[in-house]
């Protein structure tokens, strides 16, 4: 007996083994052999690429300025459903999808859907456009895809989509990747990360030419990719993006602009707008102006010069420079100043702030004459030449000459002294600056705070430091005095400001077109510029501001045209700023204004005021309602003096119809109150907005 049971389980256990035997080669078949077969000449299996979901760009706080979202392709598998249910449904299905997606009618879908079914398709797609999760759940509850995938046939295919919540904010900076993988901002710089590892699985020739999927789990998982968090701030880059479209607004000669935030301490990038005007003549950011455009920075770059002829012990800001009447003829050029009667005999400081070429030029051909070597190895030891590696491609290239180049002449020296034959982007301008903002430490600019996945972050970048020093303390002391002075008695006077100081300097540049700096008509191309920071006394933000201008014959100065634009973003920073901003304090001996109150039901507002304020006398016109009485009362209650919504409950509460008009208090209100209820079904109310009064709260 137990021979025959160890018989029989022998006989199992072969059977066992050859079933397993057969469905090992029936995988190593499909795996390495049946994909290369051909099938009315295209494989038959196939491997693909399965996509990683691409990794989102944030800003600083984590809000996404670009992200993938997904969207899916609707298709269905024509031989799920049974016969009859199919029959039963498919006119209803016909009748949803034409509705829905509106690309033809639903005749014609059920004559599509029903010559599927009959050619045995399995992957049809449907519909003109592919859908969103919200429209999804839509359509799975159409007739027939109710049923579910396995009953109802409802394929839906994700494909992710790269959106920018933001539209276009901070476009050139964020980027894009076209089909061919390469383009602009950090979506291509860290294209690397964000598109994590595709995976891979095999797909099956279906009748009809589809291609599906072998099987619902990849054979390689794709790995996601990182999350790039930037160091953009977006209520600054908001601030600086509306500020800088203000003022190109103002006038049809500016053809861009841009204007550039950094965090004083660390080099963070906070926000970096680039407008380009368009043939339609709108501005877009279509090129990358802060780091792309190397041009001649203008009267910015005395700042340079300054801080050389400082350091070289050759003038302090009392020593005095003859400006003249405004001219000064020199290698046949004639330098000039803005004046038309010259600043005469000034010290250096007043010569900064007025901005005088002529000053400048003289005291750079005095000094450093026959000694250009030494101005030029001081220009190179504050940096202005340094490549700035930023994370971004494009970066244009400072130029400063040397004295040995050829094409060196008499008047380079006094001509790069107040900012010609001189080329900088706003970005090396900027870092300069900040430089002299952060007690001459030169930090970095960048743009990428970490890299992230699934929230964790796992590469984190630091600020670095360009240089320790570019210049001594006391020449930092001596040029951050200069700057205030800019912006309190010079050139930019016009956006000082008593609850924050600004130190800066303005620039104006005429721009090389065509070889020449003013064609045959007259008309000449204007670069107009700020750069400086704030808060003076302990500064926090440095930014840059330059406008270009097309051809013209008018003239555009930096005080003018950018130093507004920096004035109006820094008023929103400092205004938003509360880290930075004193406490608030209440002065117990001066009266208290108390806010004007809506007439309502607003005893819980006045007990909260005279909680807060002792006496909570408030320019009420009216003393509070009591609901109970109005709605005792059979006639049309008065409601002036109201709020929209204590006015909406007493009326509706009588039973009223009522129509509105405007916001505000109420002001009008037909029929008037007392008129008796019998003879009223709707009532006519009027709001309007009352200047707010005040009334003092004498303690």
């Amino acid at each position: 007996m137990n021979k025959k049971i160890l018989i029989r389980v022998r006989i199992l256990y072969a059977l066992l083994l050859v079933v397993g035997l057969c469905i090992t080669a029936q995988i190593i078949r499909l795996q390495f052999f049946t994909a290369y077969k051909k099938q009315a000449g295209e494989l038959v299996f196939k491997e693909e690429e399965v996509e990683a979901n691409r990794g989102s760009i944030l800003a600083r706080d984590g809000r996404f300025l670009a992200t993938s979202v997904p969207y899916y392709q609707i298709r269905i598998d024509c031989m799920a459903p049974v016969d009859s249910i199919f029959q039963r449904d498919v006119g209803a299905l016909s009748k949803a999808l034409s509705a829905f997606f509106g690309d033809k009618s639903a005749t014609a879908y059920k004559d599509e859907l029903i010559a599927a079914r009959k050619a045995e398709h399995r992957y049809k797609p449907l519909g003109n456009r592919d859908v969103d999760y919200k429209e999804l759940n839509v359509i799975k509850q159409f007739p027939l895809f109710r049923l579910g995938p396995n009953r109802g046939g409802i394929i839906a295919v994700q494909k992710n989509r790269r959106i920018n919540p933001y539209g276009r904010l901070a476009q050139r900076t964020i980027g894009f990747i076209n089909s061919e993988g390469v383009g602009p901002g950090v979506e291509s710089s860290f294209d690397f990360y964000l598109k994590g590892r595709p995976g891979k699985q095999i797909t099956k020739r279906l009748p009809g030419g589809e291609r599906a999927p072998l099987s619902h789990t990849p054979l390689v998982r794709p790995q996601d990719g990182h999350d790039v968090q930037t160091t953009i701030d977006i209520d600054i880059q908001e601030a600086t993006e509306s500020a800088l479209r203000d003022q190109l607004a103002k006038s049809t000669v500016f053809e861009g602009a841009t204007a550039i935030v950094m965090e004083v301490k660390t080099g963070a990038i906070r926000a970096i707008s680039n407008l380009k005007k368009a043939e339609d003549g709108t501005y877009d950011e279509s090129y990358n102006y802060a780091i792309g455009a190397a041009t001649e920075p203008g009267s910015t770059f005395k700042l340079a010069t300054l801080i050389a002829l400082l350091e070289g012990n050759y003038v302090t800001l009392n020593t005095m420079v003859d400006a003249g009447n405004g001219r000064w003829n020199y290698g046949n050029h004639t330098f000039s100043d803005v004046t038309s009667v010259g600043y005469g005999k000034i010290n250096v400081l007043k010569a900064f702030e007025k901005s005088s070429n002529v000053a400048f030029a003289q005291l750079a051909v005095k000094h450093f004459s026959g000694k250009e070597k030494e101005y030029v190895e001081r220009l190179y030891n504050m940096k202005l030449r340094e490549k700035l590696d930023i994370e971004l491609l494009g970066e244009g290239t400072a130029m400063i000459r040397q004295p040995s180049d050829q094409l060196w002449s008499k008047l380079t020296l006094p001509m790069m002294s107040i900012g010609y034959e001189v080329l900088l982007t706003p970005m090396h301008t900027l870092t300069f600056y900040n430089a002299i903002a952060n007690g001459g430490r030169m930090m970095k600019p960048y743009f990428i705070e970490s890299l992230k996945r699934y929230g964790q972050v796992e590469k984190e970048f630091r600020p670095q430091v360009i240089s320790g020093a570019i210049c001594s303390k006391s020449t930092i002391d001596s040029v951050q005095k200069a700057l205030r002075y800019v912006v309190k008695e010079g050139t930019a006077k016009a956006i000082d400001d008593k609850r924050y100081e600004i130190s800066g300097k303005t620039g104006t540049a005429q721009i090389a077109f065509d070889g020449v700096y003013k064609d045959k008509e007259g008309n000449r191309k204007h670069q107009a510029s700020f750069a400086g920071f704030f808060p003076a006394d302990n500064p926090q933000y440095t930014m840059v501001v330059v406008l270009y201008t097309r051809k013209t014959r008018e003239n555009f100065y930096g005080g003018a045209w950018a130093a507004p634009v920096f004035k109006q973003i820094a008023d929103k920073i400092f205004s938003t700023g509360y880290d930075w901003n004193d406490p608030v304090s209440i002065d117990k001996t001066t009266p208290m204004a108390m806010p004007h109150m809506l007439a309502g039901n607003n005893g819980f507002t006045r007990d909260l005021l005279g909680a807060l304020s002792g006496d909570a006398k408030t320019s009420s016109r009216r003393n509070d309602y009591a609901p109970q009485l109005f709605l005792e009362d059979d006639t049309v209650p008065d409601v002036k003096g109201m709020g929209l919504r204590d006015a909406l409950y007493i009326l509706e509460r009588k039973g009223l119809k009522v129509k509105t008009t405007g916001i505000g208090e109420v002001t009008v209100q037909n029929p008037p109150a007392g008129t008796p209820l019998s003879q009223v079904s709707q009532v006519e109310i009027s709001l309007q907005k009352i200047q707010k009064r005040q009334i003092a709260n004498n303690r």
